[in-house]
C-alpha cells in the first residue's frame, strides 16, 4: 500500500526524522492560507499523486508569492499527470502539499528496503540525489552504496558511518546523519514497510539533513497490526477493480491483455501467464483466487474478470489441492450464468473432484471449453479470441 508524501512526512516526523513544514490543500484558496500560515517568502507547491517523476511533468512549482502559490495550485489540482510511472494515461491530482522552501546545498539519495536476494533490510545511499536512482544504477552503479542490516543486531553505529562516509559527508555531520538513519530504520521496521525512500535527502545551507520528499510502500499482509496507516489509504489512487477484489481476498492485479485469468497460486498464475504470451495472447489479469477459497469467492472472481471491458476471453486453470474442483466448477457455472457469459470460456482443472468438476462444466448447458492441459488450455484460448477478433 502506497501513501501521499504528505502522509510519509507525517508518519516521519513521529519518529524524529526532519523534514520540512507543510500543510495539504484541496483547493487554491486553502493552499494560499497554508502559505500564509507557514511564513516566509518562498513555498513550494506539489502534486499529490501515488507516483515519481512529477517534478519533470510539471507537477512541482516553486513559488515566490501568494499569488504564485496560488495559481499553481489551481493548476495542478484536477489536472491529469501524466509520468514515467504512471502510464500514459496519468493520474488525476485531487490535492497539493505546499512547502516551506528550502535552502539546498546538496542532494543525496537514501531509501530502505527488504532486500529479497539477502532477507534482510537493507539501506541503499547515492551522492546523486534528486535523480532517478534507476538512471544512476544504469550508467553509474559504482555510485551506489548498499549496507544490509543483520537482522539479529539491527542497527549498530558501523552502518551509519559507512553510509556517511560513502555519501562523503563532512565528519561535523556524521551524528546528525546517524540520528537520520536509525529514525528512519525505526520507522520502516515499526511500520512493516516494504520500501522507504527519501529522494532527495538534502543538505540545508545553514547544516541541516531534510527528507524533502518521502515515499512509503506498505506490506500489506501487515496492515492488520497497523490500522493507523491503513487508516491512510486512498482509495482515489487505486485501481477501482483491485479495490474490489481486495474486499473478497483475492490478489489481482489489472494489466493491459485481453484473455482473463483465473488461477489459484501465484506461482501457477505467472505460469499461466507466461504461456499465454508463449501462444501469442496477452493476459489481462493476474487473478489468485487462493488455495482455499469458497464458491462465492469464485463467483466474485469470475465476475470481477468479466467486469474488465478489455476481456474478450477467459482461462480458468485450476489444480484442486485444498480447493476442490467442483467447487470451482460451481462458482464458475453460477457466474456465467449470473453475468450472460458472451466470451469465450477455457477451463483447465487438476486434482481432487477433478472428474466430478468436468461433468459439471459439461452437464451445465454453458459454452465452456475443456482443456487436457496447460499447453492445450493456453493455445485454445488464444485461437478462440484471435478467431472471436477475426
Amino acid at each position: 500500500m502506497n501513501i501521499h508524501e504528505y502522509q510519509a512526512k507525517e508518519v516521519l516526523r513521529k519518529y524524529g526524522v526532519p523534514t520540512p513544514k507543510g500543510q495539504v490543500a484541496y483547493t487554491p484558496h486553502e493552499a494560499v492560507q497554508a502559505a500564509q500560515g507557514l511564513g516566509g517568502k518562498l513555498w513550494v507547491v506539489k502534486a499529490q499523486i501515488h507516483a515519481g517523476g512529477r517534478g519533470k511533468a510539471g507537477g512541482v512549482k516553486l513559488a515566490r508569492s501568494l499569488d504564485e502559490v496560488e495559481g499553481f495550485a489551481k493548476n495542478m489540482i484536477g489536472m491529469t499527470l501524466v509520468t514515467h510511472q504512471t502510464g500514459p494515461e496519468g493520474k488525476v491530482v485531487k490535492r497539493v502539499y505546499v512547502e516551506q522552501g528550502t535552502n539546498i546545498k546538496k542532494e543525496l539519495y537514501l531509501s530502505v528496503l527488504i532486500d529479497r536476494a539477502t532477507s534482510r533490510v537493507t539501506f541503499i545511499a547515492s551522492s546523486e540525489g534528486g535523480v532517478e536512482i534507476e538512471e544512476v544504477a544504469e550508467h553509474h552503479p559504482e555510485r551506489i552504496l548498499k549496507v544490509a542490516i543483520d537482522p539479529a543486531s539491527g542497527m549498530e553505529p558501523f552502518h551509519s558511518r559507512k553510509l556517511a562516509f560513502g555519501l562523503n559527508l563532512p565528519k561535523e555531520m556524521h551524528g546528525k546523519f546517524d540520528h537520520f538513519v536509525n529514525a528512519l530504520y525505526h520507522a520502516f521496521c515499526d511500520t512493516d514497510a516494504s520500501q522507504l525512500e527519501i529522494n532527495p535527502l538534502v543538505i540545508t545551507g545553514e547544516g541541516e539533513l531534510l527528507a524533502l520528499d518521502a515515499k512509503f510502500n506498505f506490506d500489506e499482509n501487515a496492515l492488520f497490526r497497523h490500522p493507523d496507516i491503513q487508516g491512510l489509504r486512498d482509495p482515489d489512487e487505486e485501481d477501482p477493480l483491485e479495490q474490489k477484489a481486495a474486499k473478497f481476498g483475492l490478489s489481482y492485479v489489472k494489466m493491459d491483455g485481453n484473455i482473463g485469468c483465473m488461477v489459484n497460486g501465484a506461482g501457477l498464475a505467472m505460469a499461466t501467464m507466461d504461456i499465454i504470451k508463449l501462444y501469442g495472447g496477452t493476459p489481462a489479469n493476474f487473478l489468485d483466487v487462493g488455495g482455499g477459497a469458497n464458491r462465492e469467492k469464485v463467483t466474485e472472481a469470475f465476475k470481477l474478470i468479466l467486469s474488465d471491458p478489455n476481456v474478450e476471453g477467459i482461462l480458468v486453470n485450476i489444480f484442486g489441492g485444498i480447493m476442490r474442483c467442483d467447487i470451482i466448477a460451481e462458482g464458475i457455472i453460477t457466474a456465467a450464468r449470473e453475468v450472460n457469459l458472451h466470451v469465450p470460456l477455457v477451463v483447465r482443472l487438476e486434482g481432487t473432484n477433478v472428474d466430478l468438476g468436468k461433468k459439471m462444466l459439461a452437464s451445465s448447458g454453458l459454452a465452456i471449453n475443456a482443456a487436457d492441459n496447460l499447453a492445450d488450455a493456453a493455445e485454445k484460448i488464444v485461437k478462440a479470441v484471435k478467431r472471436k477478433a477475426a
